[in-house]
């Protein structure tokens, strides 16, 4: 009769306890959610604040006679209008738990950021050129690329706003220089502030 000898197990292998496994597999299912996921913090109440203070800057800026004052409103307004939407995000956010440095967050950053970076070497390229008339279509095209790019790990109102703003950006590229300043309150201002109450009221904030 053969003696029946329980199976030896190999040194090497070893089982997990089961709250090691639970763990990595919650971490699993959350990092899956956020590669998933969208990112829902985008503040629109804080776009509309952005395009209020963009028509606000168009006005002042139709008046000045010299190019560079006329840059230095700009550059102003986006100074202001980044400080506006960026704590208008970190509110929201706060306010649904999500946070801004991981998952979705960290993708609409990383999209949006590089277009931005080549508007403002671009801006000093042109302003250097002369080609002043140039930056309104430029700054509405480089925009609105970096919104579509963000956009597409956020709410579909987000990506649609970016080629508005490309269109426009187009647009203003091959119209006289006189309109650009119309076209930069018509983008920066009434754009940002028909999406932002759209988003306000469909996403909440």
């Amino acid at each position: 009769m053969l003696e029946h000898r329980p199976r030896r197990r190999h040194p090497h292998q070893s089982f997990r306890p089961s709250h090691a496994r639970a763990v990595e597999d919650l971490r699993f299912i959350r990092e899956t959610m956020e590669r998933s996921s969208s990112f829902t913090a985008v503040p629109g109440w804080g776009q509309v604040a952005m395009g209020a203070t963009a028509l606000g800057a168009a006005w002042i800026a139709r008046w000045q006679l010299h190019p560079w004052t006329w840059l230095q409103v700009w550059l102003g307004e986006a100074v202001v209008a980044a400080a506006a939407v960026l704590a208008a995000t970190w509110a929201k956010a706060q306010k649904a738990g999500l946070p801004l440095t991981s998952g979705p967050g960290r993708k609409v950053g990383l999209n949006f950021l590089p277009p931005m970076a080549a508007g403002a070497l671009l801006t000093v390229i042109l302003y250097r050129a002369g080609l002043v008339r140039a930056l309104p279509g430029t700054w509405l095209l480089l925009y609105g690329t970096g919104v579509v790019a963000g956009g597409a790990f956020s709410v579909t109102s987000v990506p649609v706003m970016g080629l508005c703003f490309m269109l426009m950006g187009m647009a203003a590229l091959f119209s006289p220089p006189a309109w650009g300043n119309a076209f930069m309150a018509a983008g920066f201002g009434g754009l940002h502030i028909a999406f932002g109450l759209w988003i306000a009221r469909r996403h909440g904030g």
